[in-house]
């Protein structure tokens, strides 16, 4: 029963696809409702596809090296805002000493949007890999704190004084009670940080790079190349699921009832 109804989702959702492809063909290929300079039909985004797999015009990269380089940058920013946000999440939350430290600092820099740090880093790092990496950083990096303190915070009372009735130490107490409580928050904010990362990336890229699908997407703007715009997007909604897809999994396996 169960399997059968997961099935009849699959085939919803399947079909919803193909109504929303079906509809995109006749406003621009039957209908013609929308210029294909605004707005290119599905056919001629297919097209241009295949066409920038093994072409560099116009925009000087094909689309896996484009892929490459984006991946490269908010991988590496979406990696360590995760192995530094978490760790400071969970100590911010669990001793109340440094969070009485860090968390006015922190406080005053997570009001600030990633996207506003782009000038400054390409002052000071200019346009490489290393500027646009420090921005996705910042992005991946709040998400994950944030999340992690309230995961941690969340830690039922009752819990703790179980577990130190029992002998555990503090230490012990953190890492078999309330860093497992906080897994789910901390799952969540890797998939907020993830999206954070996507799009302060694109942003960066979009403002000062040489490759990279921000790049592609700007490029095709300047250019009036509409279904360079439109390849440039449904790749990364692409890459995007498939990456919270990953991360979906992780939390299947890691978390208790995970979604």
């Amino acid at each position: 029963m169960q399997v059968s109804k997961r099935f009849c989702l699959k085939i919803v959702s399947a079909l919803s696809i193909l109504l929303f492809l079906l509809i995109w063909y006749l406003t621009t290929d039957v209908l013609k409702t929308v210029p294909p300079t605004s707005l290119p039909s599905p056919i001629k985004v297919c097209q241009t596809f295949v066409e920038k797999l093994h072409n560099t015009a116009p925009d000087g990269a094909t689309l896996g090296v484009h892929i490459l380089a984006s991946l490269q940058v908010s991988l590496t920013g979406f990696t360590l805002g995760c192995v530094i946000g978490i760790p400071l999440g969970i100590f911010m939350a669990w001793f109340h000493r440094f969070d009485l430290l860090t968390k006015p600092v922190f406080d005053f820099l997570r009001t600030i949007p990633p996207i506003a740090f782009i000038p400054i880093m390409i002052i000071l790092l200019g346009i490489g890999v290393l500027a646009k990496a420090s921005i996705v950083f910042l992005s991946a990096f709040i998400p994950c704190v944030i999340n992690t303190y309230t995961g941690i915070k969340a830690t039922k009372p009752v819990h703790i004084w179980v577990a130190q009735t029992f002998g555990a130490s503090r230490m012990r107490t953190l890492w078999k009670v309330a860093v497992p409580t906080a897994l789910p928050f901390i799952f969540t904010g890797m998939k907020v940080s993830l999206n954070a990362a996507w799009t302060s990336l694109l942003a960066a890229e979009m403002l000062g790079s040489s490759k990279g699908l921000g790049f592609m997407i700007q490029m095709g703007r300047l250019l009036i190349r509409a279904d360079v715009v439109v390849v440039g997007m449904i790749t990364i909604g692409f890459i995007g699921f498939i990456l919270s897809a990953i991360l979906d999994y992780l939390e299947t396996t890691f978390v208790k009832g995970g979604a």
